[in-house]
């Protein structure tokens, strides 16, 4: 019963370091936030971050990991079929994802001179390769060589995260439903009769 009390307590002040730095990470550029601005948000005194991190790095690798796996939680939740409300549904999903997740949309809006965002990238890129290899491991498509089919994944990877870029570079001036139902007309069109 105490190691569930101090789990719980745990993962309450995880969550709560969590939801501070995402806040912070609103007013701040990402290399300027501080240990300090975090414990401060959260309501949490030094030595709770420090149980919890070792320093902003760690946290930052902490919430890196953390995003890459809630992205492939929605990808895994996916089944494609030809229906346009379930794709809508899906890709307005990671829209909203995108939204409310502020260290993702920062680092969807990187230029190619932000290189701590950039290590991002190739960490998700690796992440996107691993992905499509096991959707290959579990696909036999049927006109297409699965080399062909594997470049398509990669594509459709590549343009979502393209729109996405643009879209939070531009501060979501577009609705969610809108870029939602690009997304979903791409993969109709594109990817879906590929995988037929």
């Amino acid at each position: 019963m105490l190691n569930e009390i101090q789990d719980e307590r745990y993962n309450v002040a995880d969550e709560a370091i969590y939801d501070a730095f995402f806040l912070v990470l609103k007013e701040k550029d990402l290399d300027k936030i501080t240990v300090s601005d975090v414990i401060k948000r959260a309501g949490i005194v030094r030595s709770t971050f420090y149980n919890h991190y070792e320093n902003i790095p760690a946290l930052v690798t902490a919430v890196e990991n953390r995003t890459i796996q809630d992205i492939f939680s929605l990808m895994d939740t996916f089944h494609p079929k030809s229906d346009h409300d379930m794709c809508k549904s899906y890709f307005l999903t990671i829209c909203e994802y995108t939204m409310t997740n502020p260290f993702l949309a920062n680092l969807l809006k990187c230029s190619s001179e932000d290189v701590g965002k950039l290590k991002f990238f190739e960490k998700i890129i690796m992440m996107f390769h691993n992905y499509v290899t096991k959707v290959m491991q579990n696909t036999t498509p049927s006109y297409h060589s699965k080399e062909e089919f594997s470049y398509m994944i990669a594509c459709t990877i590549g343009s979502t995260l393209g729109v996405l870029h643009k879209w939070t570079t531009e501060n979501f001036q577009v609705p969610a439903e809108v870029i939602a139902d690009i997304l979903t007309k791409a993969f109709i069109s594109g990817m879906l009769p590929f995988m037929s």
